[in-house]
Formats: structure tokens, sequence, C-alpha cells
């Protein structure tokens, strides 16, 4: 990112979205990882001191894996079997562990990679092949090329210039965090309050049926 480019609101409203409309989704989950707990508390004065950012409270810490789409145009019936197809093929993969960070600030957050990638696209691929199974391999939705592995720590509520954003998360130094990745759940995700919450739909266990 240039070191001019200025931040933007993150929360306008994308093409589809609407309140009150949600969104089937995969993500990598951490409220059960201490060390992402450890890694928010690190950055949490950084991001305090910035109010045009929301912070991600750990309950709502996520690594987006793949989209299925809107809640009212997918057929339950469609989901249900998504998940199946999904657990059989993550069952015949390992669980694994990934480094999340360090912090930059990014045009419309503050955002940490994730790597090694290849076991991400692994799981990635897995839940590709799983919609595919369901809906045909050229109906999956979103790229297959183009991903990338990240977890937002805030979001910019605003517009504005990056640079006190980025000093003040430099300031706070270049902290990480190992997590150990053995599941991927299926959420039906909503942004109407700027924040993404979400409901549970369904966890797929990696390495077992």
């Amino acid at each position: 990112m240039s070191q001019l480019e200025p931040m933007r609101d993150h929360w306008w409203w994308r093409p589809g979205w609407k309140v009150g409309r949600s969104f089937y989704t995969w993500h990598i989950t951490f409220a059960d990882q201490p060390a992402a707990a450890e890694l928010v508390d690190a950055y949490a004065p950084a991001l305090s001191q910035l109010p045009t950012l929301d912070p991600v409270p750990l309950r709502w810490l996520h690594l987006t894996m793949q989209g299925i789409g809107f809640t009212d145009e997918v057929d339950r019936g469609d989901v249900d079997r998504i998940v199946s197809a999904a657990q059989k093929r993550c069952a015949q993969l390992e669980p694994f562990t990934v480094t999340i960070g360090p912090a930059h600030a990014d045009p419309e957050t503050i955002q940490m990679p994730v790597r090694p990638i290849e076991p991400l696209a692994r799981v990635r691929q897995a839940i590709r092949d799983a919609i595919g199974e369901v809906w045909g391999a050229e109906n999956v939705p979103e790229p297959a090329d183009g991903w990338r592995a990240h977890v937002s720590l805030g979001y910019s509520n605003s517009a504005g210039p990056v640079e006190p954003v980025a000093a003040s998360v430099a300031a706070h130094g270049k902290h990480t965090a190992e997590v150990t990745v053995a599941a991927v759940s299926l959420i039906d995700l909503n942004r109407d309050n700027k924040a993404y919450e979400w409901t549970e739909v369904a966890t797929v266990h990696i390495g077992l049926l």
C-alpha cells in the first residue's frame, strides 16, 4: 500500500447487501484460541487510540475462506448437502498450525497476514470442491485465484489519512501468534451493526468425520 493512500470507510453497502440481509460463508474463527486472544490484547492499545477504527472483539475474529451466497437466495437443503460434502473432504486433511500477524494498515482495515498459505488453501479448495459437487464446478462462487489469507483487527469507519493509523500500529510492535486450525465454520453472516456478526450453521472438523 502506498504511504499516501488514504483510509476509507469499510462499511459502505456492497452490491447485494442491505439492512436485514445475511450471507452464508465459511470462516475460520478464533474465539477458543488463547494465543489469538493475546494477539488481540497486544494491539488493543493501538486501536483504542484511533476513533476512526472499529476494533474486532475476539468473539468475531475470523479468517474469511469461501462464500456461498445470500441466505434468501440459497436453498437450505443445498447448504446441508454442501456441509456434508465438505465434512468428507476435510476429514482427509490434517489439522495444522499457522502464524497470524504482525498487523499493518490497509485502506479499509488493520489486518494481519496468515501463513503458511498452503494448508489454508487446501481447506479452501476442499470447500470449493464441496460446493462444486452440489452446484457444479462452474457455479462455485468467488474466484479460485486472488484469495488472501488474513485476519482483520479493526475496520475503518471513515475516510482520512493513513499515516496516523499506520504509526499507531507500528508503535505497538510486531506481534504474532501461532494458532492451530482444526475446524472451519459455516456461518450466517450479518453486518447490520457496522460489525461482522454471525450465527454458526455448522462446524466441519479437519481430520475427523
